[in-house]
C-alpha cells in the first residue's frame, strides 16, 4: 500500500465526516477504528483515517495514541498527514488539540503548521481568527453547553496558545485572498520569527482549495474535514490520484433487522429525536437509572427485543443542556458520562446479538463506545446520507457484515434518522 494521504481522526462521527468528503472528492478511502492490526486486510485504497478516541482523554495518552497512528500512516507512504480535529475545535485549553499538534509538528520536522476547523458547507467558517458556527460566533453557539468541552472563546489563536508549546499566529482573509504564493510568504515570516503554527481563516469553500494546495507543501496539516476537502482536490489535481471510486464495495444489501442508538445531547439531535418519534417506537432511557446499575439497559434491551421484529426502533440517552448539568452536579461529570456511554455501549452489544445488522448511532462519545464494544476494526465508505455523514460497511467485523452511520450531535436533517435507514438496506 502507497497512501497519498494519512489521517488522524480524534474521535469517530469525525472520522467518517472526513472519510465521507475524502471519498466525495474521489479518494479512495478507508476508516479503521485505532491502529490497524497487522493481520487486517485492506483493498487498495488512496486515503486511510485512523478514527481515534482521543479527543477528551488524558493529553499524554492522546499523544502517544495519535503518534502510533502517524507512524503507521508513514509506514505505509503517506507524505501527508492530517490531524482530524472537530469543525467546533472542542478542545479544553489543556488540550487535547495542542499536545497532539506539538508532537505530530515534532515527528514531522515541519516548522509550522497550517491550522483551521473551517468547513464552509456545514456553516464553520472563520474570520480573522475567530470561529463562527452558522451566524455567531463559537462562544456564541449552542457549544458553549457542550457536556465534556465547553466552548467559551472563539478566537482560535487564543485558544490554540492556551494549549500548546509553541507561538501561535494568523493568516488572514486578506492574506489568503491574495493567493497561494501570499499564503507561502506569510508562513515563511511567521516560522522565522519562531512562531510553530498558523490558524488561517476560510470563509468559501474556495478559500480550502488554496490551503489544501499549500499544506501540501508541508508534511502535517491540523483541521477539520475542510482541510480535507481542500488536500483532496488539491492531490487530484496533481495527478497524485485518479477519480476513480467505485460504490460496488459499498452498495451491496445487508438486510435483517435497524435500530437508532441517541447519546448526544446537541439541539439538533433532540430534534432529530422528537421527529423520529412520528415514524418508529422511542424509549428515552432514565440517566439516573443507567448511572445506578445494568437494570436500565436490560430494560431497553427487553423493550427492544418485543419490536425488533417489526421495524426500526430508536433507543435515546440523550437530555437537554440543564438536565445534563443536574445530572453530572448529582453524580460527577465523569462518572456519569461514562456510565452512560457504557450502557449505551451493552444496548448495541445486544442489539446486535439479537440480529440487528444496520445500526445508527448519533454522539461522538457513543459512537466511539458502541463501536469499541462491538469489535469493528474499519469500514469502507458508501453513500452521503448528509453532509459529513456516510453509510458504513464493517470490515473485518466479528459479526459479520454491517451497515453502520455514525454521526455527530450536530450533524444531519430534522429526518436524520429516517433518512439514514432509507440508504442502509
Amino acid at each position: 500500500m502507497k497512501l497519498s494521504l494519512g489521517c488522524i481522526a480524534d474521535d469517530y462521527t469525525g472520522a467518517s465526516d472526513l472519510a465521507n468528503t475524502l471519498t466525495r472528492c474521489g479518494l479512495r478511502t478507508v476508516q479503521t477504528i485505532g491502529v490497524p492490526a497487522g493481520d487486517l486486510a485492506l483493498p487498495e485504497v488512496d486515503a486511510v483515517v485512523v478514527s481515534l478516541k482521543s479527543r477528551s482523554i488524558e493529553a499524554g495518552l492522546a499523544v502517544t495514541r495519535s503518534r502510533s497512528a502517524e507512524k503507521w500512516l508513514r509506514g505505509r507512504g503517506a507524505d501527508h498527514v492530517l490531524f482530524k480535529i472537530c469543525s467546533t475545535f472542542d478542545s479544553t485549553d489543556a488540550g487535547n488539540i495542542g499536545p497532539v499538534m506539538d508532537a505530530l509538528r515534532g515527528d514531522s520536522g515541519d516548522a509550522i503548521v497550517l491550522v483551521t476547523p473551517a468547513f464552509p458547507e456545514t456553516g464553520r467558517t472563520v474570520y480573522q481568527g475567530n470561529l463562527f458556527v452558522g451566524a455567531v460566533p463559537l462562544n456564541e453557539s449552542p457549544l458553549k453547553d457542550h457536556p465534556l468541552n465547553p466552548m467559551h472563546d472563539s478566537n482560535l489563536v487564543r485558544v490554540l496558545a492556551r494549549q500548546s508549546r509553541t507561538k501561535v499566529g494568523l493568516v488572514d482573509l486578506a492574506t489568503l485572498a491574495r493567493g497561494e504564493a501570499s499564503v507561502r510568504a506569510r508562513l515563511a515570516d511567521l516560522a522565522g520569527k519562531g512562531i510553530g503554527a498558523a490558524i488561517i481563516d476560510a470563509v468559501f469553500d474556495r478559500d480550502l482549495e488554496t490551503i489544501g494546495n499549500v499544506a501540501l507543501d508541508h508534511r502535517l496539516s491540523v483541521g477539520a474535514s475542510g482541510i480535507g476537502l481542500g488536500l483532496a482536490r488539491a492531490l487530484v489535481a496533481s495527478g497524485k490520484v485518479k477519480s476513480n471510486v467505485t460504490k460496488a464495495d459499498t452498495d451491496a444489501p445487508v438486510g435483517g433487522p435497524a435500530a437508532c442508538l441517541a447519546g448526544s445531547c446537541s439541539q439538533a439531535t433532540l430534534q432529530q429525536i422528537a421527529n423520529a418519534e412520528k415514524a418508529m417506537p422511542v424509549l428515552h432511557l432514565d440517566p439516573d437509572r443507567i448511572v445506578a446499575g445494568p437494570d436500565e439497559a436490560r430494560r431497553a434491551l427487553a423493550w427492544a427485543k418485543e419490536r425488533i421484529g417489526d421495524g426500526p426502533l430508536l433507543i435515546a440517552s440523550s437530555s437537554t443542556p440543564d438536565q445534563v448539568a443536574a445530572l453530572q452536579s448529582r453524580h460527577g461529570r465523569d462518572a456519569a458520562g461514562h456510565a452512560i456511554e457504557q450502557a449505551m455501549a451493552d444496548i448495541a452489544d445486544g442489539l446486535v446479538q439479537s440480529g440487528v445488522r444496520r445500526l445508527v448511532v448519533a454522539g461522538g462519545e457513543t459512537s466511539g463506545a458502541v463501536v469499541d464494544r462491538l469489535g469493528i476494526p474499519g469500514f469502507l465508505v458508501g453513500a452521503e446520507i448528509a453532509a459529513g455523514v456516510p453509510v458504513l460497511r464493517a470490515v473485518g467485523a466479528k459479526n459479520g457484515e454491517m451497515l453502520l452511520a455514525l454521526k455527530s450531535g450536530n450533524f444531519g436533517g430534522a429526518e436524520f434518522f429516517s433518512d439514514a435507514l432509507k440508504l442502509m438496506r
